[in-house]
């Protein structure tokens, strides 16, 4: 066992020493988010006043108060207008996880809810294994030393995943089109329009409506056929399959017998090939960039790999190494950078009075970098994530996945998708960063790099 170098630190931007005036904020807002926080931000608890673009906003980064704004409180902190508008440019006219809010979101909630039950998810790890083990194979037929986009091969890998697993190859044949159309797609609406943030009136145009109109375009008529087709299917007789489509289509409110319509079916598709598919691969891409800036760790998560059983539903609770590698390194590039909510009245966390209409904003990068809440925020240091450390983390202090009932219905899917393809990459084939192509993190919606990721391929 190799015995382990200084530990890595990736490049983060800097903090701010005071905040920006309001058309800096604008402008860090539309190039990169991440810019705009303060060194203030990763040291203080909560910071709550006036914003030059916000109104009155907390910003909110004791664990304590999370857990109040997203449990113990929740019903006082809806999803904010600001959010809403911006989502929304990118809805299809129906109303999905992502974008549904009250009763709407509830319905929804409970509709979906048994789709993810664990025993299901368990039966879709063997189509995981062999459709990552496929990807591999063609890796491993190029020279070695080949280079490869390794965030273009994590949607690659993923979005077969997804067509198979949940969709019964629904979606199959167009992995490239795809990641153009998302790409496209989370450039436009995870750039903040001015008009949004000052409440303009939504006739306006917003320039990301504009922008993100062709890969609309292009998800409407994918779902539109995937959910024609099957319609017709059921309406013959046929035997459909045992797939989310199906169960969308079919499903009812466990409580009310109300199904879903065709525009709310339709928003879902997209939250789970859009939202759903996109944090998983990007998780990826991150995972294996630290993997390569980490000797130490590449080899005990090799070791690890090499030992695995033969079946890969077990490999989620078998690989305690490939697990902490996966969340330390969801801590450094959470998928959903930011959360924020609107106080519906007054309230309090801890010392911190918050005034109706407060704008409260819980961001997953800041908690999960705080001076306070970890030792070395900025280090990639996975042994926080081994068992006999885990404990120690508060539930309210890390949230890749969101926190409270708004939790991602996906989680467990997504932890076990990402633990078998990691594995299966690790047991065969050893990736390493082409030399000059550090990236940098960018929000937009989700984190991504700022340039393509790419890694040489070797056989092990």
């Amino acid at each position: 066992m190799l015995a382990e170098a200084r530990p890595f630190i990736p490049y983060a931007p800097k903090p701010l020493a005071k905040p920006a005036g309001r058309l800096k904020t604008l402008w860090l807002l539309a190039r990169n988010p991440l810019e705009s926080w303060t060194q203030a931000h990763f040291e203080q608890p909560m910071l709550a006043g006036p914003s030059s673009l916000f109104g009155y906003t907390v910003v909110v980064n004791d664990p304590q108060a999370v857990r109040r704004v997203l449990v113990d409180n929740v019903a006082n902190y809806e999803r904010d207008p600001l959010q809403l508008r911006i989502l929304r440019t990118g809805s299809t006219g129906g109303e999905g996880l992502f974008t549904a809010t009250g009763e709407s979101w509830r319905r929804t909630r409970r509709t979906l809810s048994p789709l993810f039950t664990p025993k299901r998810v368990a039966a879709f790890a063997p189509m995981m294994q062999r459709l990552a083990q496929a990807r591999v194979d063609r890796w491993l037929r190029r020279r070695p030393g080949a280079i490869l986009e390794i965030d273009r091969e994590m949607t690659g890998v993923t979005y077969d995943i997804l067509s198979a697993t949940l969709f019964s190859d629904a979606i199959a044949g167009d992995s490239a089109g795809f990641e153009r159309a998302m790409m496209q797609f989370l450039d436009a609406i995870g750039t903040i329009d001015p008009l949004d943030v000052f409440n303009a009136p939504s006739w306006l145009p917003r320039v990301s409506a504009i922008r993100a109109r062709e890969s609309l375009a292009f998800f409407n008529k994918t779902t539109e056929r995937m959910v024609k087709e099957r319609q017709a299917q059921i309406a013959d007789g046929g035997e459909a399959p045992d797939d989310l489509l199906t169960a969308l289509l079919r499903a009812s409110d466990p409580e009310t017998g109300v199904g879903l319509s065709t525009e709310d079916v339709i928003a879902n598709l997209l939250t789970f090939i859009v939202a759903g598919h996109e944090t998983t691969s990007r998780a990826l891409a991150w995972t294996l960039y630290l993997l390569s800036r980490s000797p130490h760790w590449r080899t005990k998560a090799e070791a690890e790999a090499d030992a695995a059983s033969e079946n890969p539903g077990d490999w989620l609770d078998e690989m305690p190494v490939i697990r902490a590698v996966f969340e330390e390194s969801m801590r450094l590039y959470p998928p959903a950078a930011t959360l924020t909510r609107q106080a519906q009245e007054a309230d309090r966390l801890g010392d911190v009075e918050v005034p109706k209409g407060a704008f409260m904003i819980i961001s997953p990068y800041l908690l999960h970098r705080h001076r306070l809440l970890w030792e070395r925020p900025d280090t990639f240091l996975p042994e926080r994530f081994l068992p006999e450390a885990r404990e120690k983390i508060d539930r309210f202090a890390y949230l890749p996945f969101g926190g409270g009932q708004r939790v991602c219905i996906g989680m467990r899917f997504a932890m076990m998708e990402a633990i078998i393809v990691l594995a299966t990459i690790l047991r065969q084939a050893r990736l390493s960063l082409v030399e000059g192509q550090e990236p940098r993190p960018l929000q937009r919606i989700t984190l991504r790099p700022d340039k393509r990721l790419a890694m040489h391929i070797h056989p092990r």
